[in-house]
């Protein structure tokens, strides 16, 4: 089988891709620090930043594809720690890119919907881009430094993500979940909308780009929903004692980084080129035992 490189395989988004391309690709999932196994894949430790360490990766293994998930993803993190999470995002990012242009493999790069300012959503492939925190500007950085030094790259912009996830991860619906099971309050959002996708809907997703997309494509889900409702939906599915859950204000909660109140995603073009996400509901229930 062809070789897929994977970094940040010990993430939330990079456990789900290992496992989802598995029965297709020789996987070899990259980690930094939390050691994990995956079924199927071939789990190495590596400093990415460590850029001769990198290359003599990429020589050894030589992949016939990579998927670059590893980042600093947390935009209050980002924006107290400006030259690492710099170096990470984008150095790290374009140096990759790099190396996939000289071999000339497919590459697929983990952008966001951070990348836009919340202003005039759903947003499209097209529109400008207007980051508010540093976490989106270097994430813009990296798409136009990957696209400059290799055209075609896959830079697809992924939405907020939820689901079954590894040891060494967590998305956000578990310590929600864990909140109300517990009985205790959980504010959520009505000012922060979002397009939602599952993790292994979002694996397929860049699948389907390592396959089919050049450039820019939205990987959202298929609706667009606040925080709030995204949590009264789950109490439903999940069956959760509704009292706990409370609608709260994101502009009356000071953070570090400031944050986008709309960046839903048009993801038309992933939708024509085979990406089906189901509805939240759906996606939540199939999730039911698992989490």
């Amino acid at each position: 089988m062809p070789k897929l490189l994977v970094t940040g395989a010990s993430g939330f988004l990079g456990w789900n891709l290992c496992q989802m391309a598995s029965p297709h690709w020789d996987v070899y999932g990259i980690y930094h620090s939390k050691a994990l196994t995956i079924p199927g894949a071939t789990l190495l430790q590596a400093d990415l930043t460590n850029f001769q360490a990198l290359h003599q990766l990429f020589q050894t293994i030589q992949p016939d594809g990579v998927i670059h998930l590893a980042a600093e993803s947390k935009p209050n993190w980002c924006q107290e720690n400006p030259e690492t999470s710099h170096r990470i995002n984008v150095v790290l990012s374009r140096t990759l890119a790099q190396q996939c242009a000289i071999a000339n493999i497919p590459f697929v790069f983990a952008s966001s919907d951070q990348v836009f300012d919340g202003l005039n959503a759903p947003y499209t492939e097209d529109d400008p881009l207007s980051p508010v925190n540093l976490y989106g500007e270097q994430k813009a950085l990296a798409e136009s430094e990957i696209l400059q030094c290799y055209p075609q790259a896959a830079v697809c912009r992924m939405p907020l993500m939820f689901g079954a996830a590894p040891p060494t991860a967590n998305s956000f619906l578990q310590p929600f979940l864990q909140m109300l099971r517990n009985k205790q309050e959980l504010n959520l959002f009505t000012d922060e909308i979002r397009t939602p996708a599952s993790g292994t809907t979002a694996a397929k997703g860049l699948l389907l780009a390592l396959d089919k997309v050049q450039g820019i494509v939205h990987l959202g889900g298929k609706e667009r929903i606040s925080r709030y409702d995204f949590g009264r939906l789950m109490v439903d599915v999940f069956e959760l004692p509704p009292e706990g859950l409370k609608a709260g204000r994101q502009r009356d909660v000071p953070m570090s980084a400031p944050r986008p109140p709309d960046v839903s995603l048009d993801s038309s073009k992933a939708f024509a080129l085979g990406y089906a996400p189901l509805s939240i509901r759906g996606e939540l229930a199939a999730l039911r035992g698992q989490v």
